[in-house]
């Protein structure tokens, strides 16, 4: 059996059991289990495989990262500083669409695992009142934190792509910016629909210039410990929770409860299917393969660039994996160039935006309770408008 028929059966399986309603991690666990047997990977090489899953720093600072953000969420809600955050960038910003897309895009800016999860409940705060959908809200959220990873130097995957292909970093950004800047008008086309006008007087009350600050000293705090200090996310969560603690005074039951929360054993099984199926996909040859067919098969420049980052992408979601597999096999091709790192880039990143693994869709879908199916049909056209603006851009360029 060919690794593209193992990997199609094993994508047809998750969308028929997220169609039935079973929760992500358990999918992604079952999928696993779906591609050892489909490799026939001997028990050592399973046993292997789930501990490097497991004990992985990655894993500790998802798993870190994501239940302190639930914690942060529960002190800004119980404290109502949600409710002040919104007030106050309603009363600044005032334009609806403005407001509503303000939060994904400020929290955007932490290269954070699952951030998605921190914006998810000031988007729902922002939308109140507007008639959106879960799936309208959950793409919000979802579309515009993402413009920045292919440009902020924040983020890993640029940086790697740089020192791979030995391009100027600076030079990289200038050539994925198009496309950054065209993210956040096609959000603006698919996700803004039908929302107009501007909040009164009447809907944010006074907005009091301390008042303003002080709501968002948490996220002050978080985005300065990270971007100045550069602490990782998950230890500024533990930080910033803390700090909050001390702040609004917490007691000892009222800790109690805040951890416990933070906690939840959905989120957990939710990282350790991510990335064991992460882990799997490597480990058992599926991505390698995959690349190695492509390549050998004599196919033409163009569609390398675009199938060889679009597939790891989206197997794995994540975009360190395709920048990091894809592209040490690109640099031998003949007639690769900048412009065409930067296409493959972008190609890999269309892979990730649309990955049913891709940890930001996949809390953001779960935070909001979006249809699958509903949500893929604003991210599918999206994407592919995005992919088309950056194949004209290589075009033109070269």
């Amino acid at each position: 059996m060919s690794d593209i028929v193992k990997i199609l059966i094993v994508l047809a399986l998750m969308v028929f059991l997220i169609r039935k309603k079973l929760e992500v991690g358990y999918v992604l666990l079952i999928a696993s289990v779906v591609l050892f047997l489909e490799y026939l990977m001997v028990p050592k090489a399973i046993v292997n495989t789930a501990y490097a899953a497991i004990i992985s720093k990655e894993t500790f600072a998802l798993m870190i990262a994501l239940t302190f953000i639930r914690m942060v969420e529960k002190i800004l809600r119980e404290r109502d500083v949600l409710k002040e955050m919104m007030a106050s960038v309603k009363g600044i910003l005032r334009k609806k669409k403005f407001v509503i897309v303000s939060m994904p895009l400020l929290i955007g800016m932490l290269p954070s695992i699952g951030g998605a999860y921190f914006s998810c409940p000031m988007v729902e705060e922002s939308a109140e009142g507007l008639n959106l959908s879960k799936e309208d809200m959950a793409f919000t959220n979802y579309w515009f934190r993402h413009p920045w990873e292919m440009v902020l130097p924040l983020y890993p995957g640029i940086l790697l792509a740089s020192i791979i292909t030995q391009i100027g970093l600076r030079q990289f950004i200038f050539l994925n910016i198009t496309c950054s800047l065209s993210m956040l008008v096609i959000g603006f086309i698919f996700g803004m629909k039908g929302i107009r006008g501007s909040f009164d007087k009447k809907q944010t009350g006074d907005i009091k210039a301390k008042r303003a600050i002080m709501s968002f000293l948490p996220i002050a705090l978080l985005l300065f410990i990270v971007i100045v200090f550069k602490v990782k996310l998950h230890i500024a969560m533990v930080i910033t929770v803390f700090s909050l603690f001390v702040v609004y005074r917490y007691g000892i039951r009222e800790i109690y409860e805040v951890i416990k929360y933070g906690f939840k054993p959905d989120v957990i099984i939710l990282i350790v299917g991510v990335m064991l199926f992460k882990e799997t996909l490597q480990n058992s040859g599926a991505v390698t393969n995959l690349s190695a067919f492509f390549t050998s098969q004599g196919i033409p420049l163009m569609p390398l660039l675009v199938l060889l980052p679009f597939i790891t992408g989206f197997l794995t979601g994540f975009t360190l994996a395709f920048v990091g597999s894809a592209f040490p096999l690109l640099l031998h091709l003949h007639g690769v160039d900048q412009y065409a790192f930067s296409f493959a880039f972008l190609s890999g990143y269309a892979g990730v935006l649309l990955s049913p693994v891709h940890v930001c869709f996949v809390v953001t879908r779960e935070y909001f309770k979006a249809d699958v199916l509903r949500l893929y049909k604003m991210v599918l056209p999206a994407v592919l408008i995005l992919f088309i603006i950056s194949l004209a851009q290589y075009v033109i360029l070269r």
